[in-house]
């Protein structure tokens, strides 16, 4: 029986005969879609201009073709890879009574052979092979991807763009600091307020003031880092504000939540409510798997040895997650979880820390997930006073 929110295969029977089904293999300059036409024995393939409006046309002209064959089209189930532009595709065709899917690209069995013929008409026989089993329940043939409305996509917007302000900040000083330590000059630190009215008196090794070109460069730099972390502030506020003027939503509920747990901070339960834990997931398995926080086990024969983690999923939640694993062990210590880890890490090697670290960052996932969904706490964990 299928499980539940369970993507891996379709609960709606298929009937054939009066479906329409099409795949569209999708890049940047065109379009190359692929049915199967009730009624007809060919299998037409058209390439298209990457139009949504053709491509609306080009399946109903195949649903015309259908009903002067005899047969009347009573579903039209479009699928194409996750990409670019998939999920605004999924979500116009929806809205217009075509059943859309967005397949999982890592979900789609290729061969393995070394040098693979690889061509757009390839791929969508490999998408159409996939889909169609799909279709029809069995498992294993590939998984589509859960569609997000258009307000799930924008709410995840800032804290990705803060994610990559961060970085950006961390670049500009990273080469700040590059440029003086070529002119033997360390210990200056770009982050503090009044750190561009010193480089004026700055020395280098050998008591010269900054040449003319580097302090111009250096100057714009640091100008560069004014901006960054001003617009990283207003991302930070534009969220509190949201917070405090919708705080029954229930994402921010869940925020709020997260962040009532000691060694959680807002920025990280934002994160992890937006990427992850506000998803309709099956169970914990299925989040794990998301976060890519579980195994890739390899046995065969006589072999047996684990390849480490899968990787799979979102890697902002795995990263993250796994930086919330060591921060939790210093907040938490006195946690059920925090003693978990300290018993099987007894020994003291670094390799076991850093193998259960990921387990305990997966057995933290789920933790949160049952707090912000059941209301459940963790054993032992200190919560913060609601405010």
């Amino acid at each position: 029986m299928p499980q539940r929110n369970d993507l891996s295969r379709s609960d709606t029977p298929l009937e054939q005969q009066s479906t329409l089904i099409a795949v569209v293999e999708m890049s940047q300059s065109s379009w190359l879609v692929a049915g199967i036409v009730p009624g007809l024995e060919r299998h037409p393939l058209k390439k298209l201009a990457p139009d949504e409006e053709a491509l609306l046309r080009l399946l109903h002209r195949w649903r015309d073709e259908a009903a002067r064959a005899g047969r009347a089209v009573t579903r039209v189930a479009v699928a194409f890879e996750a990409g670019r532009d998939g999920f605004r595709l999924a979500r116009w065709l929806r809205a217009r009574e075509v059943e859309a899917h967005v397949i999982h690209p890592t979900s789609v069995a290729v061969s393995r052979e070394h040098r693979r013929a690889k061509t757009d008409r390839l791929d969508t026989e490999l998408l159409k092979r996939a889909f169609l089993g799909w279709l029809r329940g069995e498992p294993a043939h590939c998984s589509m991807a859960a569609i997000p409305t258009l307000e799930e996509e924008d709410a995840r917007r800032p804290n990705r763009e803060r994610e990559g302000l961060v970085g950006e900040r961390t670049r500009i000083v990273n080469r700040i600091k590059a440029a003086l330590a070529r002119l033997g000059i360390r210990g200056f630190k770009p982050t503090l307020r009044k750190a561009p009215e010193r480089l004026a008196a700055l020395r280098t090794a050998e008591g010269e003031p900054l040449p003319p070109n580097t302090l111009a460069e250096l100057r714009r730099d640091m100008a560069r880092l004014r901006l960054v972390r001003e617009q990283i502030a207003e991302v930070e506020a534009a969220r509190l504000e949201r917070l405090q003027q919708a705080p029954e939503d229930r994402p921010h509920a869940m925020v709020r939540l997260l962040a009532r747990v000691v060694g959680v901070g807002v920025e990280t339960a934002d994160m992890l409510v937006r990427e992850v834990l506000s998803r309709e997931l099956r169970d914990r398995k299925a989040l794990a798997r998301y976060a890519g926080l579980t195994g890739s086990p390899d046995e065969s024969g006589a072999r047996r040895r684990e390849k480490g983690l899968a990787r799979v999923g979102n890697a902002r939640v795995r990263r993250g997650m796994l930086q919330l694993a060591w921060r939790f062990l210093r907040f938490q210590a006195d946690s059920r979880l925090a003693r978990w880890y300290r018993a099987r890490t007894a020994d003291a090697r670094g390799g076991t820390r850093k193998a259960m670290i990921v387990a305990l960052a997966r057995k933290l996932l789920i933790a949160l997930w049952r707090l912000v969904t059941t209301g459940e706490a963790p054993e032992g964990v200190a919560l913060r006073p609601a405010a």
